[in-house]
C-alpha cells in the first residue's frame, strides 16, 4: 500500500468517525436531518454507517477487500447526500463537501479494488 493511500484512508476515516459521532449525538444534526425531510431513525442509521465505514477503512489498511467495501459504501452514501443537497437546493458551499467526499471515496474504492485484484494473482 502506498503512503498516499494510507494517508487518505486514515484522513477520511477520521472525518467519518467525527461526523458519525456528530450525526448520532449533535442536536444540530437532528435539525439538519429534519430539514432534509428525513426521520430520526435514518439519522441513526447514517451515523452508525459512517462509523462502520470509518472502521472498515482503517481495517482496509490490512485487508484490502474491507477497504474496498467500506470506501464503496461511503462513496454511495455521499452520492445520496449530494443528491439530497441538490434536491433541497442547498447553496454550493453546503453541497460541495458531499461531492468532494463522494469523489475521494470513489478514488479510494478504485485503489483498493486494484489491491484486491493484485492480491488475487
Amino acid at each position: 500500500m502506498s503512503d498516499s493511500l494510507l494517508f487518505l484512508s486514515v484522513a477520511i476515516a477520521g472525518f467519518f468517525l467525527i461526523y458519525g459521532i456528530q450525526c448520532l449525538r449533535s442536536p444540530f444534526m437532528k435539525k439538519e436531518f429534519h430539514r432534509y425531510g428525513m426521520n430520526d431513525g435514518l439519522r441513526r442509521v447514517t451515523g452508525i454507517s459512517q462509523l462502520v465505514g470509518a472502521i472498515g477503512l482503517l481495517t482496509g489498511i490490512y485487508f484490502s477487500l474491507l477497504g474496498f467495501l467500506s470506501a464503496s459504501g461511503l462513496c454511495l452514501m455521499m452520492a445520496v447526500a449530494f443528491g439530497t443537497r441538490l434536491k433541497i437546493r442547498d447553496p454550493l458551499n453546503q453541497t460541495l463537501p458531499s461531492f468532494f467526499f463522494m469523489m475521494l471515496n470513489g478514488y479510494l474504492a478504485y485503489k483498493y479494488l486494484l489491491l484486491v485484484l493484485k492480491n488475487l494473482q
